[in-house]
C-alpha cells in the first residue's frame, strides 16, 4: 500500500488525530493520537490501517481537560513514540492521496500541517479532501441533529464513539454507508423533501453537479466590481426593528492582530475543488469601526439579475497584512493546482486627493429559504444599545441608506477564495454586520 507513484494512489485515507485540550489562551494542541484507515472508493472496504499513540515534547501539555475529552492520559503516551519517530509513516499514508474524515477540515488538517511544522519537514498533501461533517450537513440536513459523529453514531444504532482514533474513522466510514444508503432509499421511493425536512425541497442529495453549481453561484465574482461608483438612492425603510438576542453563532472569529500570519495554510475542499483557508481551524475574521468607503450600489447586477450587494470600507494595516498573507497563500495553492484565470488582489488601494487608502469590498449574500432573505445578520447600534435589523423581504434599496459613504460598521467575516470565469481572487462574506448610527 506504500506506492510512492500518484496513479497507484487511488485509495481514500480516512484519518482523525486525537490532541491536548488548551487550559489557557495561545496554548497550542499537541498529538496524542493518530489513526488512519485505507478505503477502496469503489467498494467502500478498509484495505489497510494504522494507529499509535504520540508522545508530546511537553507532557504536562496533557491537562486534566484531555483524558476527559479521549480518555488519554499521560501514562497512555508516556512510552510512545514522538511524531519525528512516526512522521514518514504518516506522511506515506496521506500523500497524494484522497483525504477524509469528520470536520477534518476544520480540524485535524490543521493539526497534521503543525505537527510537520514543528519538526521542520514538508506536509503531506491530498490529492482532494472530503469532509464529511460538511458533505452531510449539505446532504443530509439536519435530521440527525447537531450532525457530529456522536449524534450520527446513536441516530444509526452504531454505539457510542469513543473519541480514539482508529475507532473514530471506523465510525465515520459506517455512517458514510448509512447515510448514503438513506439517502438512496429516498431518491428511489421519491420521498420528498418536505417530508424528510423543510426547506431542502427538490434536492437531490446525490447531484454533486447542482452542489457545485451552487457553490460556484455563491462564489462567484466579476471584473466590473473594481470601477463601481458610489451612489446612494433615498427611499423608505419598510423594515421591522427588533432587539438583538444575541445568539448569533459568531465563536471562532479573530482580530486580525490575533492571527500569526506564518500559521495560516490552504487546501481545497471535498468534491468542489474551493480553497479553504486556516489558521488552526477555518479562518474568519472579525474588525470593529470600518468606515464604509463606497455604499451598495443596484447598478450593478449579479448572475440571477439582481444586485451585487457589496461595499467597501477603509482597511486598518493589520487587516491588510493578513489579507495579503491569504492572497499570496490562496494564489500561490490556485497556480500550482494548474488555473490560469486572473488573480484580483483582494486589498484595493485607492486614492482620496494625494493620499492613498488600502479598502476592501464586504459581500452581503442572500437566500431564497427561510424568514429572512440575507444571509448575513445585521444590527444597529445607537448609544450603545443594539439592535438587530429584520427584513420582510429581498429589495436592496433598502441596504442602500443603511451603508452610506462615511458610515462607521462592525464586521465579522469569513475568507472565501473563488475562481469562476477566469476571475479568481478572495472574497469577503460577511456574516454579521453592525451599523453605527451616524
Amino acid at each position: 500500500m506504500s506506492s510512492s507513484s500518484g496513479e497507484e494512489r487511488s485509495e481514500i485515507a480516512f484519518f482523525d488525530v486525537e490532541t491536548t485540550v488548551p487550559t489557557q489562551p495561545g496554548q497550542r494542541r499537541a498529538l496524542l493520537e493518530f489513526g488512519a484507515i485505507l478505503v477502496c472508493p469503489r467498494k467502500l472496504v478498509e484495505l489497510d490501517s494504522y494507529s499509535t499513540f504520540v508522545r508530546p515534547a511537553d507532557l504536562s501539555l496533557i491537562s486534566t481537560m484531555s483524558p476527559r475529552s479521549n480518555g488519554i492520559t499521560p501514562d497512555a503516551v508516556v512510552s510512545a513514540p514522538p511524531f519525528l519517530q512516526i512522521s514518514d509513516r504518516v506522511y506515506d499514508l496521506l500523500h497524494g492521496r484522497i483525504w477524509a474524515g469528520h470536520n477534518i477540515l476544520g480540524f485535524d488538517c490543521a493539526r497534521i500541517r503543525e505537527a510537520f511544522a514543528e519538526i521542520g519537514k514538508p506536509a503531506p498533501e491530498p490529492k482532494d479532501t472530503i469532509d464529511s461533517y460538511t458533505l452531510l450537513k449539505r446532504t443530509f440536513g439536519r435530521r440527525a441533529g447537531d450532525m457530529k459523529m456522536a449524534t450520527l453514531a446513536t441516530y444509526f444504532g452504531l454505539g457510542q464513539q469513543t473519541h480514539r482514533s482508529l475507532d473514530d474513522v471506523r465510525m465515520n466510514l459506517e455512517v458514510l454507508k448509512y447515510c448514503a444508503a438513506v439517502l438512496l432509499l429516498e431518491s428511489s421511493l421519491c420521498v420528498t423533501a418536505e417530508e424528510v425536512e423543510p426547506n431542502t425541497a427538490q434536492r437531490n442529495p446525490f447531484d454533486m453537479g447542482q452542489l457545485s453549481d451552487e457553490m460556484e453561484e455563491s462564489y462567484e465574482t466579476s471584473s466590473t466590481e473594481s470601477s463601481e461608483m458610489y451612489s446612494v438612492e433615498s427611499s423608505e425603510m419598510s423594515f421591522a426593528v427588533a432587539v438583538s438576542d444575541g445568539r448569533s453563532d459568531l465563536g471562532g472569529f479573530l482580530e486580525p492582530d490575533e492571527v500569526l500570519t506564518s500559521s495560516i495554510s490552504a487546501s481545497f475542499v471535498t468534491f468542489s475543488k474551493k480553497i479553504q483557508l486556516f489558521h488552526e481551524t477555518i479562518l474568519r475574521l472579525r474588525c470593529s469601526h470600518l468606515k464604509v468607503w463606497f455604499g451598495i450600489s443596484t447598478n450593478f447586477l449579479d448572475h440571477a439579475g439582481r444586485p451585487r450587494l457589496n461595499f467597501v470600507v477603509n482597511a486598518p494595516q493589520s487587516l491588510c497584512k493578513v489579507l495579503d498573507a491569504c492572497d499570496v497563500i490562496a494564489r500561490n495553492l490556485s497556480s500550482d493546482s494548474g488555473s490560469s484565470s486572473e488573480w484580483w488582489p483582494v486589498v484595493v488601494i485607492r486614492k482620496d486627493g494625494f493620499v492613498n487608502y488600502p479598502t476592501v469590498r464586504l459581500h452581503i449574500p442572500y437566500t431564497e429559504s427561510g424568514d429572512n432573505p440575507y444571509e448575513t445578520e445585521m444590527c444597529q447600534k445607537d448609544s450603545g444599545s443594539e439592535q438587530k435589523l429584520v427584513f420582510s423581504k429581498y429589495d436592496p434599496a433598502e441596504l442602500v441608506p443603511l451603508f452610506t459613504a462615511g458610515t462607521f460598521v462592525d464586521a465579522f467575516f469569513s475568507i472565501d477564495p473563488y475562481d469562476y470565469q477566469q476571475n479568481a481572487g478572495i472574497r469577503l462574506v460577511a456574516k454579521k454586520l453592525i451599523i453605527h448610527s451616524n
